[in-house]
């Protein structure tokens, strides 16, 4: 796997998205034809992670456009408002998935003010690739203010996977690793597997393998054994969803137990996504918390690992309060959780 390999792109007229489902043993993509198709991947997370479904969400409305029956300008957009209704209903908590649809529906309706449905469907699929290309600028920027964070020694401890597999490339959490490990610091990190799907067993360690940074892979009850024995010094995890109003942050279950921990050993507790998962307007008590198939839990691949009639929860994401996070790392900069509705005006 190329270190700039894409997980999002088009090509011709398909998306194509590699398979995350199939990593690490094998490095596939699916190509996708139509939006329903685009719809299925996030859904059952081939294509996971809030910047990547966010791109891929906006890839689907192209598809959608370019597939449109509609002669009229009309009908067109009311083709384009039903994708971006299936698509917003595939996962509820990342944010990025309904900035990018509003995103596309905003050119979509400038351009239909021409009355030209050619124009509506090239400004959209224009618009689709040029967020895709803005994503992995704005990953190498939040990984150029996050390296100012790591210093020369330094372990970090990751949580879930926010690399190059989360987005359309480079990352965000190990982009700041990744930023910091170009840079020549001598550093190491530490990953948790993270139950139920093993985004960091088999995607986390995939990437730190390809990129060649020293790791070590723990289950996830091992955080606070890593931290009391002094074998981490700070933590740097991405976000589905950050809320500016109150600073909490939303991102993969576990994430709260950790920065609790860490709050206790009084290890750094960082933050790394880009301003499009900040959400300006919601409460706490607003977000969707999405809880996904118990059979996840059940199962390891086809092998299940519980007895049979046991029942399992499985809260795909839980929340972290501001008093927990020493910082936010965005494209723009770092902030304070406190400080976050400064960048309304700037995003």
């Amino acid at each position: 796997m190329s270190k700039e390999l894409r997980t999002v792109f088009w090509k011709g007229t398909q998306v194509k998205l590699i398979d995350q489902r199939k990593l690490p043993s094998k490095l596939v993509y699916i190509s996708c034809k139509n939006y329903r198709e685009v719809a299925a991947a996030i859904k059952n997370m081939a294509v996971r992670g809030a910047p990547a479904i966010g791109v891929a969400a906006a890839m689907g409305m192209a598809l959608a456009a370019k597939s449109s029956k509609g002669k009229s300008v009309e009908k067109l957009m009311s083709e384009l408002e039903k994708a971006k209704n299936v698509l917003a209903s595939t996962r509820p908590t990342a944010i990025n998935l309904y900035w990018a649809l509003e995103r596309i529906m905003k050119v979509a309706r400038e351009a239909a003010k021409s009355g030209d449905a050619e124009k509506v469907i090239l400004n959209v699929l224009e618009e689709a690739k040029k967020m895709a290309d803005e994503d992995v600028e704005t990953n190498k920027a939040i990984g150029k203010h996050g390296s100012t964070l790591i210093n020369d020694g330094d372990t970090i401890l990751t949580h879930c996977n926010a690399g190059s597999l989360a987005t359309v490339g480079y990352g965000t959490a190990l982009g700041v690793i990744r930023a910091a490990f170009e840079e020549g610091k001598s550093i190491s990190v530490i990953a948790t597997e993270t139950r139920p799907k093993l985004q960091g067993a088999r995607l986390t360690a995939f990437e730190l393998k390809m990129m060649g940074i020293p790791f070590k892979l723990i289950t996830d009850g091992m955080v606070g054994y890593v931290m009391q024995q002094g074998l981490v010094n700070k933590v740097v995890v991405g976000a589905d969803r950050i809320l500016a109003r109150s600073g909490h942050v939303v991102n993969k279950i576990g994430t709260l137990t950790i920065a609790i921990v860490a709050k206790h050993f009084g290890i750094p507790f960082y933050v790394a996504a880009p301003t499009s998962t900040i959400d300006f307007e919601s409460k706490p008590e607003d977000v969707v918390i999405e809880f996904r198939d118990e059979n996840e839990v059940h199962y390891i691949g086809k092998t299940r690992i519980t007895p049979k009639g046991v029942r399992a929860i499985n809260p795909a994401f839980d929340m972290t309060p501001p008093e927990l996070i020493t910082a936010v790392i965005t494209e723009k900069g770092i902030y304070e959780p406190s400080r976050l509705m400064e960048l309304y005006n700037v995003t």
